[in-house]
């Protein structure tokens, strides 16, 4: 029973250390832009981009609405200091949705992305539609 305990745990680890978020494999990529923060390629996890955001305290937006990206896999990861839950999601050639994420939670979505536009908004009922949305234009 000891051993069974072990190795769920070391799965569970090894879970969370894959994003813990809905990832989608299209071919998209991003790269982030005023606004926005990349710290380039990652060491860890694949490589990838990694673009980050934030959403709005008070109103339903991001803190930049333009993001950028090279081609390849780009992570998003959206911080949330409201009391409202949001997520991050991409759209625009691909379907891919982070977590939905209360006060100080944090969404995250990885996809690979082709050059081009894509979209990036909160699927939270009514949000995107509200102005939670933004650009991401991959090169």
């Amino acid at each position: 029973m000891k051993r069974l305990s072990i190795l769920a745990a070391v799965g569970l680890v090894a879970l969370a250390g894959c994003g813990g978020s809905s990832s989608s494999s299209s071919s998209t990529s991003s790269s982030s832009s005023a606004g926005g923060s990349s710290s380039g390629s990652s060491g860890g996890g694949g490589g990838g981009q990694q673009l980050s955001l934030q959403a709005d305290k008070s109103e339903l937006k991001f803190n930049t609405n333009k993001l950028t990206a090279k081609a390849g896999k780009v992570t998003i990861t959206m911080t949330n200091p409201s009391p409202l839950q949001h997520d991050v999601a991409i759209k625009g050639g691909v379907d891919a949705k982070g977590a939905i994420v209360g006060q100080g939670g944090k969404s995250t979505v990885t996809v690979t992305l082709k050059p081009g536009k894509y979209t990036f908004f909160c699927s939270v009922d009514g949000h995107e539609a509200a102005g939670m949305n933004g650009e991401l234009d991959v090169s």
